[in-house]
């Protein structure tokens, strides 16, 4: 969109986009239409169009910087105060609550699994998703005096990433557990 939005027409394409996400979530990709986004919206076919002129493909674009966003607000504040040890306890609890909540409705999931596949400006969005999470778990590894904080960060987001999919394939949160635990001895 060119011209800036005003309060209203921001929280209508907001409304739009959570909307939409929800139902992605749910539902997958291939299985929802702009119809169905519509209903659940209580969008007009014009409006749509409106906040998303390419339709199908901008609306999942913008879904897709949603679910990444979703990704790391959901493990705030904790993310961003990892140091001391309690704080990656608080942390890892914080996450593991989060997704066995969530379950199968993970934005993570969503868009590795789902929008990146179908759209090719989607892995863009992943991959900055990725490079401001590992940012964020090495800054706090470096807090907490790790030998290796890059390798530190690198070690629990691939914890993170392989316990959630396990999860998500199971819905038992056992690997997610195991695997952060193991993770986080990289910090001593």
């Amino acid at each position: 969109m060119s011209t800036p939005l005003t309060a209203k027409g921001a929280a209508t394409r907001d409304r739009i986009v959570a909307g939409a996400a929800a139902l992605l979530r749910s539902r997958g990709v291939d299985e929802v239409s702009l119809d169905d986004i519509r209903a659940a919206t209580a969008t007009s076919k014009s409006q749509l169009f409106h906040y998303f002129p390419s339709g199908r493909s901008s609306l999942l674009l913008a879904v897709a910087e949603h679910e990444a966003a979703a990704v790391l607000h959901d493990q705030e504040p904790h993310l961003s105060s990892l140091g001391p040890p309690s704080s990656w306890v608080a942390w890892r609890d914080a996450v593991i609550a989060r997704y066995e909540a969530q379950g199968t409705r993970c934005p993570l999931a969503a868009l590795t699994r789902q929008l990146a596949p179908s759209n090719p400006q989607v892995r863009p969005i992943v991959s900055g998703l990725l490079e401001s999470w590992l940012a964020k778990l090495t800054e706090g590894a470096r807090r907490a005096n790790a030998p290796d904080p890059e390798r530190s960060g690198l070690v629990i987001l691939a914890a993170v990433q392989g316990g959630v999919g396990i999860l998500l394939a199971t819905g038992d949160s056992t690997a997610l557990r195991v695997a952060l635990d193991a993770a986080l001895t990289e910090l001593r």
